[in-house]
This record gives C-alpha cells, structure tokens and sequence, in this order.
C-alpha cells in the first residue's frame, strides 16, 4: 500500500512540475508577441511624424479589409500609399498619442491578435488662404491582426471618432 501511495505521489508531482513547466513558455510567448504587436503600433506613430505611407502600408495584409466612416473597403496596397501620401503631405502632425495604453488580445495559439486603440491626433494644415489651421480628433478604432510566419500583419481595422 505505501509503495502504491508513494508511486501516485511521485505520478502526481511529475504531472504538475510538467503542467507548470509547459505554461511558463506560453506565457513568455505571449508576452513576446505581445511586445511585437505593441512595438508595431508604436511603428505606426514613427511612420505618421516621418510621414512614410510606404512602411505604415507594408504593416497591412494582402487583403487589408478597412471600415471607416460607414464604409467597408478592400484598399489596394498602391491606392493606400496614395492616400497616405496626400494626407501625410498636407499635415504636420503635432501630437499622434494613447490616452491610455492599447488593449492587445491574442488568440489561444496566438496566430491571431487584435488591438484597441485610444487616440488623441493633432495636426497642422494650411487652409486655402496658406494659413495655419490647428486641429484635433479623439480616434478609437480596433486592428485586427494576423501572424504570417514570424511577422504580424495587420488585417483589419475598423475606426471611428468623436464628433
């Protein structure tokens, strides 16, 4: 009977030392990519202030879905760095900032994120007369994220912001 009783001890303990030893790389493979994600959304300001529409667009997916003001599209990558482009150009950003820190959600094998964003963007712009015109919005929006070998790509994004 003790030789049982120890047998199931020692069965028991390899079982939770293996339980427990499983879980720690998933938690630092979450906080790994955590901090891949967070670092891409933090690329996303880098490219707004150096206004590079080329690399905020390579974070986007093939098939990028965006909604937007009642909107859903399927930009194309060339019509996006456009867009991006013309408004980079026409703004000087003074402020593109969280009011609090972004939510980051994972799927359970961590294939799939998403972010939930809280923003306060000013900008700078010259009206028709070449005046400075100084403007503010507060944006939220959530990006959809998916992992495509070792890189994140941003799938989708809907965002809206106040009136």
């Amino acid at each position: 009977m003790n030789c049982i009783s120890y047998r199931t001890l020692i069965l028991v303990l390899i079982g939770f030392l293996t339980i427990t030893s499983c879980n720690q790389p998933l938690d630092s493979s979450l906080e790994e990519e955590r901090n891949k994600i967070l670092e891409l959304h933090n690329l996303q300001r880098d490219y707004h202030f150096k206004k590079d529409s080329i690399a905020f667009a390579n974070q986007l997916a093939d098939d990028f879905i965006s909604v937007n003001k009642g909107v859903v599209s399927t930009p194309q990558r060339d019509a996006t760095i456009s867009r991006y482009h013309g408004y980079f150009s026409s703004v000087e950003f003074e402020k593109w900032d969280d009011v609090t820190l972004p939510i980051i959600k994972f799927s359970d094998d961590l294939t799939m994120a998403y972010t939930v964003v809280d923003k306060i963007v000013e900008i700078t712009r010259k009206d028709s007369l070449g005046n400075d015109v100084r403007g503010q919005t507060h944006f939220a929006w959530t990006a959809i994220y998916r992992k495509y070998g070792d890189e994140w790509k941003i799938e989708c994004v809907t965002s809206t912001n106040k009136p």
